[in-house]
C-alpha cells in the first residue's frame, strides 16, 4: 500500500463504527468512510468535540451538522495552500491520501531533465494540478464542473501560483481528448482522478466501469514520443488495482515499455496504528 504519511495539517485520529474523526488544520471533523466495518471504542475526545459532522442518510446521500465551523479555511502541505469547505455528499474538496501520488510523480517530474506537459483529467479542485506544477510542469487542468476548476484556481492561487503555466479547461474530459487528439497534441504526462458515476456539462452520464478502458486508450493517442509517466486513481471497490495494472500493461506498455505498479493507497490512523484504504492507484513510468 502506497501510504500518504507525510501531512502536517491532516490527519486520521481515529476510525470506528463506519465513520472517521479527521483533524484538517485547526478543526475536528466527523465523516462516513464506507470501509470502516469495525466496532472499536470510540474514546478519544475528538467524537464528542467535533466541529462538524456528516450524518449519512438511510435514503441516500446525507448532511451536515455544524458546531463552530468557518464557512471556509486552509491547510497547508509542502508549500501548498488548499481552501477548504464543507459542501455536500461529505466532501472537503480535497482527498488527503493523494499526496502519496503527487510525491511520486513530483519526483518524476523534478528528475525528467526537461520540459513536462502534464494532462489531468477529472482534475477536480487541483491537489494534482498544483503539485505536478510545483515541481516544474506545464498543466492542462480538465474539470466538467466550472464551479470545481473556479476552485482550483483560488488553490493555485493561495499556492503562489497564479503564474503558473497551468491551463484551466471545462470540459467533459472524453470529449476535450478527443479534440486534443484530432489537434494533434501530445503530452509528457497524464493524471486522471475518474468518479465512479457522473454527469458531463451536457448530462452525459459517465460510469467508470464501462468507460474507463475506452478512455486509456485514447489517451494513450496523446502521450508523447518519450512519455514520463502515467497514473490513474480509483475510488471504486470494483476495480481492484489488478484491473488497474492490466489494463495500463496492455494499452501502454507495448507501445511505449516502461512499467507498471498498483497499490491501495491509505491514510495512517494516528490512534491505533492502523492504515484506513483509501481507494487504489495504478501507475505506469518509463524506464
Amino acid at each position: 500500500m502506497w501510504l500518504a504519511d507525510q501531512w502536517k495539517d491532516y490527519e486520521v485520529i481515529d476510525c470506528s463504527k463506519g465513520e472517521k474523526l479527521e483533524r484538517w488544520g485547526d478543526f475536528i471533523l466527523v465523516r462516513p468512510d464506507p470501509q470502516v466495518i469495525w466496532d472499536t471504542p470510540k474514546i478519544h475526545r475528538g467524537w464528542k468535540k467535533m466541529n462538524g459532522h456528516y450524518h449519512r442518510s438511510s435514503k441516500g446521500g446525507g448532511e451536515w451538522e455544524f458546531f463552530d465551523l468557518p464557512q471556509q479555511w486552509t491547510i497547508g502541505y509542502k508549500g501548498l495552500t488548499f481552501n477548504l469547505k464543507p459542501f455536500s455528499f461529505k466532501h472537503t474538496g480535497l482527498f488527503p491520501e493523494q499526496a502519496a501520488n503527487w510525491e511520486w510523480f513530483g519526483e518524476r517530474i523534478r528528475q525528467a531533465g526537461r520540459p513536462v506537459k502534464v494532462l489531468n483529467l477529472f482534475a477536480y479542485t487541483g491537489g494534482a494540478t498544483l503539485a505536478a506544477a510545483q515541481a516544474g510542469a506545464s498543466v492542462t487542468h480538465v474539470d466538467a464542473s466550472k464551479g470545481m476548476v473556479t476552485w482550483a484556481k483560488e488553490n493555485a492561487h493561495s499556492s503562489g501560483l497564479s503564474e503558473a503555466p497551468i491551463r484551466w479547461i471545462v470540459d467533459d474530459c472524453v470529449k476535450f481528448v478527443e479534440r486534443e487528439i484530432r489537434r494533434g497534441n501530445h503530452y509528457d504526462a497524464i493524471i486522471m482522478d475518474p468518479p465512479s458515476y457522473g454527469r458531463g456539462p451536457k448530462g452525459e452520464i459517465w460510469k467508470i466501469e464501462d468507460a474507463i478502458h475506452p478512455l486509456v486508450k485514447l489517451c494513450v493517442q496523446l502521450l508523447s514520443e518519450k512519455p514520463l509517466f502515467f497514473l490513474i486513481n480509483s475510488y471504486t471497490t470494483g476495480l481492484a488495482p489488478s484491473v488497474l495494472s492490466y489494463m495500463m500493461g496492455v494499452e501502454i506498455v507495448p507501445r511505449f515499455g516502461g512499467q507498471v505498479r498498483a497499490e491501495e493507497v491509505g491514510l495512517p490512523v494516528s490512534q491505533n496504528g492502523l492504515v484506513l484504504p483509501c481507494g487504489a492507484s495504478g501507475r505506469w513510468e518509463a524506464l
